[in-house]
C-alpha cells in the first residue's frame, strides 16, 4: 500500500518543482533591461489603485446601502469575499487561460502561466511590466462576478454564493475574456467594444437576470417594504464607482497619451450624461429628482460608455450616457414589473440593458457624420451594426448557459437559499454572527458598528 501511494505521488512531485521554481537563466546571461516605459507604468499603476477602490469598497458600499439593514453585512461580505476569491482564481489559472497560448486558442488559452509561473520583473507586455498587466486585468476580472451579487442579494446562502462566483468566473468570464482580448476568435470579428462592455457588463447583467429567476423572489416582495436602508452609503459607493470608472476605461490604452486622456474625458461625460438624463426623466415623470436616481443614472451612463469610449466624440459620449440611462429606466420601471423577476438591486436593468444599449449606440455614434472614428475593414454603419448584434447575441447566449450551470453547481452545497426563518430575521446575524447596527430599547436602529 505504501508503494502504491509513492507511485501516485510521483507525478505530483514532478510537477510542483516546475510550477514554483524560478525561471531558468540561459547561459548565465545577465537579465536584460526592462523594455517598458516608466511614464506608462506609473500611469497604469495609478489606474490600478483607483480600480481597486472602485471594487473595494466602492461596489460593496453601493450595494450595501441598497440592502435592508438586517442584510447589509451579508452583502458587504459577499462582495469582499467574492473579489478575493476571483483574484486567487485569476492568479492560479485565470490569467494563464486568458493570455497564454493553448491548443484550443480560438476559445481558451493554455496552462503555461499557472500561478504566474515564468513571469519575471523583466518581462513586458507592450510598454508595461507583465506583473502590472496581470494586476490591471486581475482587477477587471475581480469586479465582474461580484456585480452579480446584487441580483440575488438578501436570500442566497454564503457557501452557494462563493461556489457560484467561482464556477461562473472559470466557465464564463475566463473564456469570454480570452476570446475578446487574449487571441480568441471574437477579436477577429472587429466588434467595437473598447473597455469591456460585453465581457464585463453584459455578461454580469445577463447572469444576474438568469440567477434572479432561478433563485426566486424574496419572501414578502410586494407586501414588505424593501427600500434601501442607507442612501448615504449608496451615494458614497456610487461616487467611488464613478472615480474608479475613469481609470477602468482610461487605462485600457495601456499607455499614457492624449488618447488615454480622451478615454477619461469620454468616460466622465458618459457618466454625466447618464446622471443628468436620469434626473431629468425622473423629475418629469415623478415630480422630483431622487439621489438614488441620479447616482443610478451615472452608473447606467458609465456602463453605456464603456464599449464606446474609444470610438465616439465627447458630444457622442454625452448622448450615449443620456440614451443609455433612458433604456435603463425603462428596464427598471417597466420591464422588471412586467415579467416579475426579482433582480434585487437592478443589476440586469443597469448592467445588462445598459451594456446592450451602449453596444448598439457605440456603432451609431462611431459614425463619422456624428463625430466618431468610423469603422475598420471598410465597413459601413449597417455592416458594423451586424457584427455588434452578432457578438452581443453570442455573449448573451454564453452568459445564460454558463449561469445555469454555475447555479446548479452552487445548489449542490446544500441549496441556493437560506431557510425561511433566516431570510425573515436577516442574513447578517445567522450567517456571519455580526450585526451592522445595534438595536435601541424600542427595537429601532441607533448606532452603527462598522467603520
Amino acid at each position: 500500500m505504501s508503494g502504491r501511494k509513492t507511485t501516485l505521488l510521483l507525478p505530483v512531485a514532478a510537477v510542483l518543482p516546475a510550477l514554483f521554481a524560478p525561471a531558468p537563466a540561459f547561459a548565465q546571461a545577465p537579465a536584460p533591461p526592462a523594455a517598458y516605459g516608466l511614464a506608462d507604468t506609473a500611469y497604469i499603476a495609478t489606474c490600478c489603485l483607483f480600480v481597486m477602490l472602485m471594487m473595494l469598497p466602492g461596489l460593496a458600499l453601493f450595494y450595501g446601502g441598497m440592502a435592508r439593514s438586517k442584510n447589509v453585512l451579508s452583502v458587504l461580505t459577499q462582495v469582499f469575499a467574492g473579489s478575493c476569491l476571483v483574484i486567487l482564481l485569476w492568479t492560479v489559472i485565470g490569467y494563464s487561460l486568458t493570455f497564454s497560448v493553448g491548443p484550443y486558442q480560438p476559445v481558451i488559452g493554455g496552462l503555461h502561466k499557472i500561478l504566474l509561473h515564468g513571469v519575471t520583473p523583466q518581462d513586458a507586455v507592450g510598454v508595461l511590466p507583465e506583473y502590472l498587466y496581470y494586476l490591471f486585468m486581475a482587477l477587471f476580472a475581480a469586479i465582474t462576478p461580484p456585480i452579480i451579487v446584487g441580483a440575488f442579494a438578501e436570500r442566497m446562502r454564503f457557501a452557494a454564493v462563493l461556489v457560484f462566483l467561482g464556477v461562473w468566473f472559470l466557465i464564463d468570464y475566463v473564456p469570454m475574456a480570452h476570446m475578446a482580448w487574449g487571441g480568441g476568435w471574437v477579436a477577429d470579428w472587429g466588434a467595437q467594444d473598447f473597455a469591456g462592455g460585453n465581457v464585463v457588463h453584459m455578461n454580469a447583467g445577463v447572469a444576474a437576470l438568469v440567477a434572479s429567476i432561478m433563485i426566486g423572489r424574496r419572501r414578502g416582495l410586494g407586501t414588505v417594504v424593501m427600500a434601501p436602508h442607507d442612501m448615504t452609503m449608496t451615494y458614497a459607493g456610487g461616487c467611488m464607482l464613478f472615480v474608479g470608472w475613469l481609470a477602468f476605461c482610461g487605462g485600457c490604452d495601456y499607455a499614457v497619451s492624449g488618447h488615454a486622456i480622451e478615454l477619461v474625458v469620454n468616460t466622465m461625460l458618459g457618466g454625466v450624461g447618464g446622471a443628468l438624463g436620469w434626473m431629468a426623466m425622473e423629475w418629469l415623470h415623478r415630480g422630483r429628482p431622487s439621489t438614488f436616481g441620479i447616482v443610478s443614472g451615472a452608473v447606467a451612463g458609465l456602463v453605456g460608455i464603456t464599449p464606446a469610449c474609444g470610438f465616439v466624440s465627447p458630444a457622442g459620449s454625452i448622448a450615449v450616457g443620456v440614451l443609455t440611462s433612458g433604456a435603463c429606466i425603462w428596464a427598471v420601471d417597466t420591464l422588471k414589473l412586467k415579467f416579475g423577476y426579482d433582480d434585487a438591486f437592478d443589476v440586469f436593468g443597469i448592467h445588462g440593458v445598459g451594456a446592450i444599449a451602449g453596444g448598439l449606440l457605440t456603432t451609431v455614434f462611431a459614425w463619422p457624420v456624428l463625430g466618431g472614428v468610423g469603422y475598420e475593414h471598410g465597413r459601413t454603419l449597417v455592416s458594423q451594426m451586424g457584427v455588434q448584434v452578432f457578438i452581443m447575441g453570442f455573449s448573451i447566449a454564453v452568459s445564460a448557459v454558463t449561469t445555469v450551470i454555475a447555479m446548479k453547481a452552487a445548489a449542490l452545497t446544500g441549496g441556493l437559499r437560506v431557510p425561511e426563518d433566516v431570510e425573515e430575521t436577516g442574513l447578517d446575524l445567522p450567517c456571519h454572527g455580526e450585526m451592522a447596527y445595534r438595536l435601541n430599547a424600542f427595537g429601532g436602529e441607533d448606532e452603527t458598528l462598522f467603520g
